[in-house]
């Protein structure tokens, strides 16, 4: 009798060991794909609170040739099957059980890019969004309006709004989401410039903060220049004299504006026209970036009420409206 259950203990544990070597050589195999032509990885998307069941199956459906059940057991049994991560992942072919765990439990989601650009107006951002690779179009059928209430910002406009940054997104994300990110980069950015705010800064709030910064954004890309671009217009902010910033009347003038700035677009009254009206527009013109918000906060301390661009990045300030006018011969007519 002892013989008898001795030899079926052996059994058990020999079956047993079968049973584990099987499993660890399985979990190191590369798993068996169906990809379609033209397709090089499998998309799988874990929605959350899904089950480690659900996941198994979405797998089947994505390309996986394992059943869902052997691949549930596997998630059970490595004790991680509460650990998958919601999100959008990429399985290129030859991952095996092992390492597909790993891509779960770690949440190593597929990620894609997109860049908005110091400068750009909300309409060029919008854009971008429509073109960024794998990413989902919620927002293309919406207004603007309908976009900043979604983003909690009902009372804003969106023009300047959005910070000039790439952006990380899982593929096959929403567009919102992004939107999301860089409105929330630019408030804290903004915060955190405004917080060091003093006696020279020449606007009173965060908001003209942003609509002065987006205008010497569209000024100059040159950084040396900013804060002399920035100390030219708190000059003429503090004297009454108007901005007379042609960046805003182009802003004006909308889809109309067709390239090619005429004297009549400078007489064209519209509530962003620095040469029709004093002070500052409504609203900022486009993104600037963080070298823009700091030459606004602080500007050069300068003499300067004009300049011109030369024409190689670079511009000429000038004190005075004749000093300015041989300037303007000079770097625009070649005088």
């Amino acid at each position: 009798m002892l013989k008898t259950i001795k030899r079926l203990f052996i059994a058990v544990v020999l079956a047993g060991l079968g049973l584990v070597a099987s499993v660890a050589w399985w979990s190191q195999k590369p798993l068996a794909m169906t990809l379609a032509e033209g397709q090089t990885v499998l998309d799988l998307r874990v929605p959350p609170k899904s089950t480690a069941m659900s996941v198994a199956k979405a797998l089947n459906a994505s390309g996986v040739d394992t059943s869902a059940r052997l691949l549930f057991e596997w998630f059970r049994w490595s004790g991680q099957a509460r650990d998958i991560k919601a999100g959008s992942y990429e399985l290129a072919p030859g991952i095996t059980p092992t390492q597909l765990l790993d891509v779960l439990v770690q949440g190593k989601q597929a990620l894609r890019r997109v860049t908005f650009i110091e400068g750009w107006t909300f309409k060029q951002v919008r854009a971008a969004l429509a073109q960024a690779p794998d990413l989902e179009p919620v927002t293309a059928s919406w207004s603007d309006a309908r976009i900043m209430a979604a983003l909690g910002r009902g009372a804003q406009h969106p023009e300047g709004r959005f910070f000039p940054d790439t952006y990380v997104y899982p593929k096959h994300g929403d567009d919102i989401d992004v939107l999301r990110q860089a409105a929330n980069h630019m408030d804290t950015t903004l915060a955190a410039v405004w917080a060091k705010r003093s006696a020279r800064t020449p606007v009173d709030t965060p908001a003209e903060l942003l609509t002065l910064a987006s205008i010497i954004e569209k000024e100059t890309n040159h950084n040396p220049d900013r804060p002399l671009v920035a100390g030219v217009f708190a000059n003429r902010l503090r004297i009454g004299m108007r901005l007379q910033t042609d960046p805003t009347v182009i802003y004006g003038l909308g889809d109309s504006f067709d390239g090619n700035l005429r004297r009549d677009h400078l007489r064209a009254d519209t509530p962003y026209n620095s040469y029709t009206r004093a002070g500052l527009p409504p609203t900022p013109i486009a993104m600037p970036g963080e070298a823009s918000l700091k030459a606004a906060l602080a500007p050069a301390t300068t003499d300067a009420l004009y300049f011109v661009a030369k024409g190689n990045g670079t511009s000429a300030f000038s004190n005075s409206l004749a000093q300015h006018n041989r300037a303007v011969q000079r770097y625009i007519f070649g005088r």
